[in-house]
């Protein structure tokens, strides 16, 4: 209950955030969410009872729910269309990074009696990050004009930029704001034919992303390293390692993201994935059989399974963990932006809930075969992404209809009524290369 409760409330909450990033701006969003973080972390940190720690547990969820919901959208609407890839893949990057604090940090604590409060209340330190940088960072210029305000936000884009000459990128903001004011009603918007690709990725994409596995190695590694025969402090370092391997991985996917392409690191990374599942469950088989009776692993044996498990997570780091996040916050048009994100945040945390919950239960019944479970659906995912994820790399994000229209299954949703114009139906011819669609 103590764990699973904080996703429940990050469920909730960013169908809520949904409403404040779009009215109010996703700094405001990104304010609430930092406060409440905060809040949660004090609780946690100086609690008495259970019920405070679950009062904090919760606070922290609505927290992640408003982070999860503003920020990524943030950073892809900043970033030039360039580099968006490698600028949103930050967000990922700070993820990984805080495991990686968190799993070092914990391994020293469990030697302190009263540790675990200073494991609570640590979360204060990044909670005050996000707080006070976002009292200092300044509103995207597509809230900006989606909230009336062009004047101000043609001179935020200038300044962003770094050039005057943004008339362009600016005109495509105005016309992507007078579409998103018709919309009254997004949600019951987002049911509409033109939109089913934005909804299905919505939902694939999160549900796929917790369906490789990962938040059982990142969130249990102690406990799962211990069940196969590491000692308990051996089973916390080797926590620390995956996340070590989790911040490095990640670089990687900043470096080429922009460079290979999404669908490029999505396939790989399942291709990885999957070895390294297979592999995995075949050594435990191996060691353990169908019992799965705990017990010492030799030393080059317990190496082996680490490498394979470290190997996997880099897998993952580079593809499905920060486009799991890119993806969603770039493909969704401004008039339903708000609400698709809130619906790609709310699945993701459904099933991180469900993950958690029935994990330890499905890891004593299926032994070795929690990871063929996983590596089922990294096959599935793999598939999906091949078949019905277009490239998205060197799009702006205003122009992000053409990837539709272009794909051989979307193309069928996306009409000329509901896009008029050229061919992408916004004004700007787009023409598809080597390295991804240009403007021409």
């Amino acid at each position: 209950m103590f764990t699973s409760s904080l996703y429940l409330a990050a469920l909730l909450s960013s169908l809520v955030a949904s409403t404040v990033t779009r009215k109010l701006g996703r700094r405001l969003s990104m304010l609430s969410g930092g406060v409440l973080f905060c809040a949660g972390a004090l609780i946690n940190g100086f609690a008495r009872n259970v019920a405070m720690l679950i009062i904090g547990r919760i606070l922290l969820g609505f927290g992640i729910g408003f982070a999860n919901q503003s920020v990524p959208l943030y950073l892809s609407e900043m970033a030039p269309y360039k580099y968006r890839g490698a600028l949103n893949i930050g967000f990922q990057l700070s993820i990984t990074i805080g495991i990686l604090v968190a799993n070092v940090l914990n391994y020293f604590f469990a030697k302190i009696h009263w540790g675990w409060r200073l494991s609570l209340g640590g979360a204060m330190v990044p909670a005050l990050i996000i707080t006070v940088g976002s009292l200092f960072l300044p509103e995207t210029p597509n809230s900006m004009i989606e909230r009336g305000n062009h004047e101000e936000a043609k001179a935020r884009l200038i300044r962003i930029r770094g050039i005057k000459d943004v008339d362009e990128e600016f005109n495509d903001l105005v016309m992507a704001s007078e579409a998103s004011r018709q919309i009254e009603h997004p949600w019951r918007n987002l049911l509409q034919k033109k939109y089913r690709p934005h909804l299905v990725m919505a939902i694939m994409i999160p549900f796929f992303q917790q369906l490789t596995g990962i938040n059982v190695i990142m969130f249990y590694a102690p406990v799962l390293f211990k069940t196969i025969g590491f000692g308990a402090d051996a089973s916390l370092m080797s926590a620390v390692i995956t996340g070590g391997v989790n911040v490095i991985a990640t670089v990687v996917s900043i470096y080429y993201v922009d460079k290979l392409g999404r669908r490029f690191l999505f396939l790989e990374g399942g291709v990885q994935m999957l070895i390294c599942q297979i592999a995995v469950a075949i050594l435990i088989a191996l060691k353990f059989g169908v019992n799965g009776t705990p017990g010492e692993l030799p030393k080059w044996y317990a190496i082996v399974v680490v490498i394979f498990i470290c190997v996997y997570v880099a897998g993952f780091a580079w593809s499905w963990g920060p486009l799991g996040w890119l993806v969603p916050s770039e493909i969704f048009p401004l008039e339903i932006r708000s609400a698709a994100q809130s619906i790609n945040v709310s699945v993701n945390m459904i099933f991180t809930f469900a993950v958690a919950q029935i994990f330890l239960t499905m890891l004593c019944h299926l032994k070795f075969g929690l990871f063929l479970f996983f590596a089922f659906f990294v096959v599935l995912m793999t598939v999906f992404i091949y078949f019905f994820l277009p490239e998205t790399k060197n799009i702006p994000i205003e122009e992000m209809v053409i990837v539709w229209k272009e794909h051989w299954f979307w193309c069928k949703f996306m009409t000329e009524v509901d896009y008029p114009g050229t061919r992408n139906g916004t004004g700007v011819e787009m023409a598809k290369g080597g390295d991804g669609y240009k403007i021409v």
